[in-house]
Order: structure tokens, then C-alpha cells, then sequence
């Protein structure tokens, strides 16, 4: 069962990782009326909420930049963004890259693994294993992939 979830989290990443194939780093920052974040922001913000998801919640390190929790992490925006530039779209890909990759070596026998402190989401979700969130992190993923691409489409007909 174990390799069918990592497996699928290849899938779910593989679908992240086409769209900086699609997306030119003007595009990246398009914050269309009605949005709050930006195509970069998605994309980072998935990088550094699965990094705490997996790693932080276990008590392990975490890996992605500093920066990204300032950047990407939940109730920011590039409207408040203070740092000279945010990382670019070759960076976010590269880190999402590694990211999958080190959860690959970090996952095996550790699904039931207790976190260190319950975790609840702002939806009001209980989590208490490294696989329940890891599994989360999928759902996560898919959603902001989703805004990503009514962000694209709000874009274009701006």
C-alpha cells in the first residue's frame, strides 16, 4: 500500500511540476482581479506547506528556504511580499523536485508515526499521524493546482 500512495504522489506532482513548463516568470506574478496570490505564490506555497506537513508536524527538519515560510506560507500574499524578489520558478521547481524525493526515502514506515503535537487545519481537521497529513498534503496540492489554473484563465481574459 505504501508504494501505490508514493506512486500516486508522483502523479499528483508530476501535474505541479508540467505547469512551470507552461508558465514564463511574467506570468508568474499575475495576481488577476478577484485572486489575493499569484501563480509563483501556488506554486511555492505547495512547496513549503507539504515541507510542514511531512517534515515540521514529525519533528523533523524542515528543508525548503527560510525565506519560503515568509514568502509562501499560509495567510501571505505577494501584495505584502517585502524582500527584494521571490524565488524564481526554477528554484520553487527544483525544491518541489527534491522535496518528492526526500519524502520518498522519509515515508516507508513511517505513516503511523504519531506527530509530535495533534495538528488541526484551519478547515477544522484533526491530524495526528505523518500519514495523515502526508495524505492531506495530496488534497492540498490539487487545490491550489485548481487555483492556479482559474488564475491562468482570469489572466488571459484581463
Amino acid at each position: 500500500m505504501e508504494n501505490m500512495i508514493l506512486k500516486h504522489m508522483d502523479v499528483v506532482r508530476g501535474i505541479t511540476t508540467s505547469i512551470f513548463e507552461k508558465t514564463t516568470e511574467e506570468a508568474a506574478d499575475i495576481t488577476p482581479k478577484g485572486f489575493n496570490n499569484n501563480i509563483r505564490w501556488n506554486l511555492g506555497h505547495i512547496a513549503f506547506i507539504q515541507e510542514k506537513l511531512v517534515f515540521g508536524l514529525a519533528g523533523e527538519p524542515m528543508q525548503t528556504p527560510e525565506s519560503y515560510e515568509s514568502f509562501f506560507g499560509a495567510g501571505t500574499k505577494p501584495a505584502d511580499w517585502t524582500e527584494a524578489a521571490a524565488p524564481s520558478l526554477e528554484e520553487i521547481a527544483n525544491v518541489l523536485k527534491d522535496q518528492a524525493h526526500r519524502i520518498k526515502e522519509f515515508m516507508p514506515e513511517q505513516f503511523d508515526k504519531q506527530l509530535i503535537t495533534p495538528f488541526t487545519n484551519k478547515a477544522g481537521i484533526n491530524f495526528t499521524t505523518v500519514g495523515e497529513t502526508f495524505l492531506f498534503s495530496f488534497y492540498h496540492e490539487a487545490m491550489h493546482v485548481e487555483t492556479i489554473k482559474q488564475i491562468g484563465k482570469a489572466a488571459a481574459a484581463q
